[in-house]
């Protein structure tokens, strides 16, 4: 069967899947363009260009030697040091759970006759020493002590005289420890750079390949103290978390900071790739305080001083190249600046100086926010007309608040409302979908019905209403057409927004759908639920589309830190503890960074120790991220981490037991007698790639290797990745065979891998099915179409949600996959095309 290539005007045909990847991977790849003199060059220690090829300046000093016990100091070996990852940083064990296995050990030592007194610690807290003394990376957070210093009535309020405590780490010592990371240097960019693809047309995918970042790059080449540095700018964010309602709102004010630098697939999932850089004041006081203008202008001015410490490390360095040693071993010389700032609307309110109700990036009024003037706000107009007007006037008509000042204002080529980026989480998923359009379905629904039906109809859409995704077949036939088309619309721009890439196309589509939503979203005001929809969240859409031209950046990335650190404290003077929890997590992932470039983390704990004390160097030319048997074959834990390259899919790393070792008696085993012939078939495409396959299978190589067989995989396509399963008795209940896009549909029989020729071939079986419509194929003899494909052929799981894998693919004749499949390919719309 021929596959034609789907670019437009290649006329190639290939015989598999994996040679039509291989053929769109030599031929079709995107092209990138760098700026002019843009070059990042290696320098001296004195800031001066070295030669080509030159060694890097003043090395640091080598590590130890991989595999020793120097390299796994302060650790005595690689099993105290997966012990103390295990508890700290995958299984967040408290202080009792620890000790209760440090006892266990304890007794397995002494059962097997020797010292309990022989383990490396005896006690929780020996275990925290350890982990202390990890010297990756250092960097301390200190204390910075704010109070009031205006006018004081005769008698004071209360928070007049609190000192306001606000904790917080250099975020430039930070960067520099970062960058000691040898793996960075494949996830890292060093200088702007314009992406194309295969049609010449531009795609933005991250910050430095988007326009801002280029449009930096040139004024820092336009200078002669800074031509040639390599521009980082950081990405950053905040957002006040409540932790606790039962402790009367326990609440904590965190900021994060990533180099925006790093690619965005990096920045979700290296484990430092943004990392929390200070916790913010929360003052409090009375109701009747709270209203009183001298207390907001104070809480306004300590938040924006606060965020002015926070960054002033960096200040000097964004006129000034700072010197920083990068994951190449090079010295570069760097300017720093202030890159795209994530919030939610509350927090842009407060980071704008805006009066809320307003657009923080546009100077629209807030009861038509979304008129087609949209000027855009910019730091000049505000201080012009917070100059030329009184302060009444600038709240009233120009929605600025006067008497405080956005921190940006210190920094250089800072423009708050520039750099303000979307909350695709809050503004536009949980804003815009669960806070209106949900709640103004339901308004609807107990304005249009009995109450007892109402209620029953609620009650069905709750029970249908499991994801965003499925919500518009959950209301379906509950409400009017424009109000199912509005929510229908929305899910357009929310599928594209999410995606990892943009072209033009995309950003037009989006444009479109926005227009859509807003033409049919009329519909609330029609049947009176609303009266008006100048909503700021809303509004926010608008602007979505021109910041991803802007930064191209995700924001839809939420750190954990505060409450799973929390979780993990005393609940008494949390704060410090989870500050060392935070840096206790970031010395044991960096040190994992480290021992996993060194090739210390292959394999298992046992497996590595075993190859050691039989004098052998483990090593793996390419190590899977996460080992699907880690934790058992019957382990569903969601996506592993992502990809560092466009798509790829390791088979787990032990092969499962109590298979035939050969294509004939496996074919019998798994009921698939045409297996051996359907390898044949495969050797001869690798062997003649494009050309037409013979009818007689006999012409095809002869095959007679042995095969290892595997229940599970890790697929990889750009996000976080799926765990790929074919198990002939899954959980002791059924057969399991997940389904999966290769250049069409498939579904895994069965999991495989052979020498043939010296060269080993991790491959798959799979029957075929249609694609956009989704259904089994047939071959002439009224058999379900049978093929063996590569593993790197595949790209990622699709199999439809909330059905039991064995009768998942029967359930319905056929299924539509979601047209948005770019980074959701997982996401089959399982409709009934009877019912359709």
């Amino acid at each position: 069967m021929l596959i034609s290539c789907t670019f437009p005007g290649c006329k190639v045909k290939c015989l598999s899947p994996g040679g039509l990847k291989q053929h769109c991977n030599s031929a079709h790849r995107d092209i990138t363009q760098e700026p002019e003199e843009a070059d990042a060059l290696p320098v001296d220690s004195h800031g001066h260009i070295l030669p080509l090829f030159a060694p890097p300046a003043q090395p640091p000093s080598p590590p130890p030697l991989p595999h020793t016990k120097e390299a796994w100091s302060p650790f005595g070996n690689r099993v105290e040091f997966d012990f103390a990852y295990l508890h700290f940083v995958r299984l967040q064990s408290s202080e009792a759970e620890i000790n209760l296995a440090l006892d266990m050990w304890k007794a397995q030592v002494l059962a097997a006759g020797g010292d309990p007194d022989s383990i490396p610690w005896q006690r929780t807290r020996h275990v925290y020493d350890a982990i202390d003394a990890i010297d990756d990376i250092n960097v301390r957070w200190t204390t910075l002590d704010i109070e009031y210093r205006g006018p004081h009535p005769p008698t004071p309020p209360a928070w007049m005289n609190q000192k306001y405590r606000v904790v917080l780490r250099d975020i430039r010592q930070l960067f520099h420890r970062q960058m000691a990371m040898k793996d960075w240097d494949k996830i890292f960019n060093k200088v702007p750079y314009r992406q194309f693809n295969s049609q010449r047309k531009r795609v933005h995918s991250n910050l430095m390949s988007a326009d801002w970042a280029w449009a930096q790059a040139d004024k820092i080449l336009e200078d002669a103290n800074t031509h040639g540095s390599m521009f980082v700018p950081f990405v950053c964010g905040s957002d006040k978390t409540t932790v606790s309602v039962a402790t009367g709102h326990q609440e904590y004010h965190p900021v994060y900071a990533s180099p925006g630098n790093l690619t965005n697939i990096a920045r979700r999932t290296n484990p430092l790739g943004l990392a929390p850089v200070a916790f913010l004041a929360i003052p409090k006081t009375s109701k009747s305080q709270a209203k009183k203008p001298a207390y907001q202008t104070f809480v306004r001015q300590l938040y924006h001083a606060s965020l002015s410490a926070v960054f002033d490390p960096l200040r000097l360095f964004m006129t000034t190249p700072d010197l920083v040693r990068c994951p190449d071993s090079h010295l570069h010389r760097v300017i720093y600046g202030l890159g795209p700032y994530i919030a939610d609307y509350p927090e842009q309110v407060w980071l704008s100086c805006i009066v809320s109700g307003w657009c923080a990036k546009c100077m629209n009024q807030p009861d038509c926010l979304d008129s087609d003037e949209n000027r855009p706000r910019t730091k000049l107009k505000t201080n012009l007309v917070i100059n030329a007007f009184d302060p009444g006037i600038v709240w009233d008509d120009f929605g600025s608040r006067s008497d405080v000042v956005p921190f940006t204002s210190g920094f250089p080529r800072a423009d708050i409302h520039e750099l303000l980026s979307c909350d695709l989480l809050h503004q536009v998923i949980k804003g815009t979908f669960k806070d209106h359009l949900v709640e103004w379905i339901s308004d609807y629904i107990m304005a249009s019905n009995a109450p007892n039906e109402a209620l029953e109809i609620l009650k069905d859409i709750d029970r249908r209403f499991a994801l965003m995704k499925v919500y518009v077949a959950a209301i379906a036939g509950y409400v009017p057409e424009d109000m199912l088309r509005a929510v229908a619309t929305f899910m357009d721009f929310c599928y594209l927004a999410r995606r990892n890439s943009h072209t033009p196309d995309d950003l037009h589509n989006m444009e479109l759908a926005l227009d859509r939503f807003h033409c049919a979203r009329q519909s609330f005001i029609i049947v009176g639920v609303r009266e008006s929809i100048s909503l700021p969240r809303q509004h926010s859409l608008l602007h979505y589309i021109p910041s991803i031209r802007l930064s191209a950046l995700p924001t839809d990335k939420h750190i954990q830190a505060v409450k799973e650190t929390w979780r993990r404290s005393s609940r008494f003077d949390a704060l410090d503890q989870m500050l060392q929890s935070i840096t206790r997590l970031d010395k044991l992932k960096m040190m994992h960074s480290r021992l996993k470039t060194c090739h210390m983390m292959v394999g298992s704990t046992y497996s590595y120790q075993a190859s050691v004390m039989g004098g052998e160097l483990p090593w793996e030319e390419e190590e899977a991220e996460i080992d699907v048997n880690e934790l058992g074959e019957n382990d569903d834990l969601g996506p592993a981490a992502g990809p560092r390259t466009m798509s790829s899919v390791h088979l787990a790393s032990k092969p499962a037991e109590g298979y035939p070792q050969y294509a004939a008696g496996l074919g019998e085993h798994i009921k698939q007698p045409q297996l051996h012939n359907a390898i044949r078939r495969y050797l001869w495409g690798v062997q003649h790639g494009d050309n037409e396959q013979p009818t007689n299978v006999q012409a095809c190589p002869p095959f007679a290797s042995p095969i290892s067989v595997f229940h599970s995989a890790i697929a990889r396509f750009y996000t976080p990745s799926d765990r790929i399963r074919s198990h002939p008795f899954w959980r002791e209940e059924h057969a399991r065979h997940d389904t999966v896009f290769v250049v069409t549909v498939a579904r895994v029989l069965l999991f495989f891998s052979f020498k043939f020729h010296d060269v080993v071939h991790k491959c798959a079986l799979v029957h075929c099915t249609g694609m956009w419509i989704v259904q089994p194929e047939f071959d002439l003899r009224n058999q379900r179409t049978l093929e063996v494909v590569h593993v790197d052929s595949i790209t990622r799981g699709a199999l439809p949600e909330d059905f039991t894998y064995h009768y998942a693919l029967t359930s319905f004749p056929a299924y539509y996959v979601n047209s948005y499949i770019d980074n959701h390919t997982h996401e089959i719309l399982t409709l009934n095309v009877e019912d359709e």
